[in-house]
């Protein structure tokens, strides 16, 4: 039997008020340990949160994204001095940041999953960054005033690569960022060889960027896939080096753009990272056969690598991407609007919807979950997408946070930011470069888009379809489609991009 030592002990008490009672709430005690077998390895400041969850098929702590039906209520707040060996109480009025509209003391009826998470991590900007402590998901049953025993007993993983001869890990110190932080800043990537690779001959390259925070990990869904690692055997699969970027940055995805609050990840990768990797493993460096490609995130940021690099990329292929122009940042107009919650008719603005149109949850909750998840109990370092544009788009503002486009519980939007964010509007960019920029751009750029987009990134890419379509001197020949009724993402897959490189390979050639 693990040895229990007490950590910290939750005192939520019911004063009996007649309001919880008429609203079916009750009070919750949550007393919390540590085991031995984490002892050693816990940090006495940190972030901790609560999770709870009335789905019981999910993990409370991995349900932090706010997807309908399945996010988790998050309650957190940081401490500071805690001992493994030390007890503390929080009482229901300490400053949580939470996103329920109900507290400790007034917990609704009902059957919950309860998890808690110690985020004692420095190095990464996400909750599920290796190092962190939890406890075992439990289920509740809220009826009455409960008590609660919750033992902090695993850490979450270093991350491995699956085993493959044709898989390797690139682990890079960047020289670049590691002097604008002043401290050591490593970049990683894998890289998946072709079948019957030969160190002595040179390939094409592609380069994929994941969807928003994916990791260089990712590779094992491929490797571990019979499906598909079955045919990049075969003969049919194009003989290509894939390389996948990994998505962390400082504060959450670095979209391997420069930042005036990351750092300069776009130098780093194509100075940097990149030539390292070729010299490694490619036998050449010509820009002629390498491409970049992506969706969602990686579908942005693969395009833009294109616009801002275009010398060093021969094709991109941009699935779904992240709001490309800011007329049309998701429903938003940055540059008219004066609310980023509330839209023009008075109404709650979605941020997400399904692809028949219904709206299934409004940007205000969406912010309020990165807003938890934030040590600044704000979006500003919550690691999530929002977080991730304001470091890209925004100048540096206090404490070493970005300055925010939006007020973070109001949505005010601050319009001398929304003038900063220009310089990543690629339309603006486009248009303003297109006589220097059209030339370089000419049979590069493939651009998929579903009509029905989940985020409601298809306007923007509407927006800039018709820019493109405008251009003369030259006039632009990108492919730009549009499905009718398709989703986010839909019909992206790693065979499709690689099949459209063999296609582009065979054009180059002639």
């Amino acid at each position: 039997m693990k040895k229990l030592i007490p950590l910290l002990i939750l005192l939520f008490l019911f004063t009996g008020c007649s309001t919880d009672d008429q609203n079916g709430g009750h009070s919750v005690t949550i007393n919390l340990s540590v085991s031995d077998e984490v002892k050693a390895s816990f940090e006495s400041d940190g972030r901790l949160y609560v999770f709870l969850n009335q789905n019981l098929q999910v993990e409370p702590m991995d349900q932090i994204w706010p997807y309908p039906g399945r996010m988790s209520q998050i309650f957190a707040i940081n401490r500071t001095g805690i001992s493994p060996d030390g007890n503390i109480t929080l009482e229901p009025n300490d400053d949580w940041t939470k996103t329920a509209d109900w507290t400790f003391a007034n917990v609704p009826e009902g059957q919950y999953n309860i998890q808690i998470l110690w985020d004692q991590d420095k190095s990464e900007s996400r909750i599920n960054a290796p190092g962190n402590l939890y406890s075992e998901k439990q289920k509740i049953t809220i009826t009455n005033s409960t008590e609660v025993d919750v033992t902090i007993d695993r850490a979450i993983a270093e991350r491995e690569l699956a085993e493959s001869e044709l898989l390797h890990l690139v682990d890079f110190k960047s020289d670049t960022l590691s002097a604008w932080w002043e401290k050591p800043v490593h970049l990683k990537a894998s890289v998946l060889l072709p079948a019957n690779y030969d160190a002595s001959e040179s390939y094409p390259i592609r380069y994929n960027v994941a969807g928003y925070g994916g990791r260089y990990t990712r590779v094992n869904n491929l490797v571990n896939s019979s499906d598909f690692i079955d045919w990049w055997r075969s003969d049919e699969a194009p003989r290509v080096i894939n390389v996948f970027l990994d998505g962390e940055g400082p504060f959450g995805d670095s979209y391997q753009m420069d930042s005036e609050n990351s750092g300069p990840y776009g130098h780093a990768l194509i100075y940097e990272l990149i030539p390292h990797i070729e010299s490694e493993y490619r036998g050449t460096d010509t820009a002629t056969t390498r491409f970049v490609d992506g969706c969602s995130t990686g579908g942005w940021v693969s395009l833009g690598l294109q616009l801002y690099y275009p010398d060093h990329f021969n094709g991109v292929f941009s699935y779904s991407p992240d709001a490309i122009e800011f007329e049309n940042y998701q429903l938003i107009n940055i540059y008219e609007d004066e609310n980023a919650f509330i839209n023009e008719f008075g109404y709650e603005r979605p941020v997400m919807r399904s692809t028949v149109g219904e709206p299934m949850i409004s940007l205000r909750d969406f912010i309020a979950y990165e807003n938890a998840l934030g040590d600044s109990d704000t979006y500003l370092n919550s690691g999530g997408q929002f977080s991730a544009h304001t470091a890209l788009y925004s100048p540096r503002g206090e404490n070493g946070l970005p300055k925010p486009l939006f007020h973070p519980t109001t949505g005010e939007i601050d319009r001398e930011v929304a003038e900063h964010w220009k310089k990543y509007d690629f339309k603006i960019y486009a248009e303003e470069n297109w006589s220097t920029l059209g030339p370089k751009l000419q049979d590069k750029i493939y651009i998929w888009m579903g009509d029905m987009d989940q985020f409601y990134l298809n306007p923007a890419t509407r927006a800039f379809s018709e820019f493109l379509e405008s251009t003369d001197q030259p006039a632009s020949d990108a492919e730009v489609v549009f499905t009718p009724m398709a989703g986010h993402c839909e019909q992206f897959s790693h065979k499709t991009v690689l099949m459209q490189i063999q296609e582009r390979l065979r054009e180059i050639e002639q």
